[in-house]
């Protein structure tokens, strides 16, 4: 019989607390993109 493989757990996210912060919206025809980033400009979601 062959051997299983263990699956590799994974971590759960640190969640972070960003008090402020900006919201990118790029709208298209097709599409509507929404960016959430901190103030410095580090993507969040």
């Amino acid at each position: 019989m062959a051997e299983r493989k263990r699956a590799v757990k994974q971590r759960r996210r640190e969640r972070k607390n960003v008090p402020q912060g900006h919201v990118h919206i790029q709208a298209t025809f097709n599409n509507t993109i929404i960016t959430i980033t901190d103030l410095n400009g580090a993507v969040i979601s």
